[in-house]
């Protein structure tokens, strides 16, 4: 089953790692995040040697998006970023496992002080859930 894990962070200045810029995750003593990044390089390492690991990227500033709509008739592009709320979308992985549990498990280890990670499963054309 495939499944997207949706980075949502709100670093200020925005820059990766996003945990290098975000104040929860600055007041940790380096040793702490050094251990963090130590036990997430490890699960990344860990799903690529397993086939778990499909794809992921880190996204770019959310200010320097580009928005494409439909209005009266035509396509019109404005600067992002979509949404106005603090968080954005700082990056995904696409990961294919064999079950919601195991999805569940790796995306715990996705998320760190002042970031919100988000499960969700990926579906094949024609909408049915993979």
């Amino acid at each position: 089953m495939k499944y997207v894990i949706l980075i949502h962070s709100n670093p200020q200045p925005w820059g990766h790692p996003t945990s290098d810029f975000i104040a929860e995750q600055q007041t940790q003593s380096p040793e702490q995040r050094e251990q963090m990044n130590a036990e997430f390089e490890a699960v990344l390492t860990q799903m690529q040697e397993s086939g778990e690991l499909v794809h992921g990227e880190a996204l770019a500033d959310p200010n320097t998006s580009r928005l494409f709509r439909w209005k009266a008739g035509e396509a019109v592009v404005t600067d992002g970023p979509y949404s106005e709320f603090k968080e954005h979308l700082a990056g995904f992985f696409l990961i294919d496992v064999a079950d919601q549990a195991r999805a569940e498990e790796i995306t715990a280890k996705f998320s760190g002080p002042g970031e919100t990670v988000e499960l969700r499963p990926a579906m094949w054309p024609g909408g049915d859930d993979q």
